[in-house]
């Protein structure tokens, strides 16, 4: 009887860790997590530039967790 390697595919992560960019123009980021099967986050966060609560959006994914 012989064994065989079998290989395993790596399972994915359920989350991911996005920057979110602030739609007022100043240049605020931070990041968030959101599942890994859900549509890009828009979110209302403040903006400490403005002085008050602004969209945000999705720019790009920055890693898996």
């Amino acid at each position: 009887m012989f064994l065989s390697a079998v290989s395993f595919a790596k399972s994915k992560s359920k989350t991911l860790l996005v920057r979110m960019v602030s739609q007022a123009g100043t240049g605020i980021t931070f990041n968030a997590r959101r599942g890994r099967l859900r549509e890009k986050l828009t979110l209302l966060h403040y903006d400490p530039v403005v002085k008050k609560k602004v969209l945000f959006v999705e720019q790009k994914k920055i890693r898996s967790l």
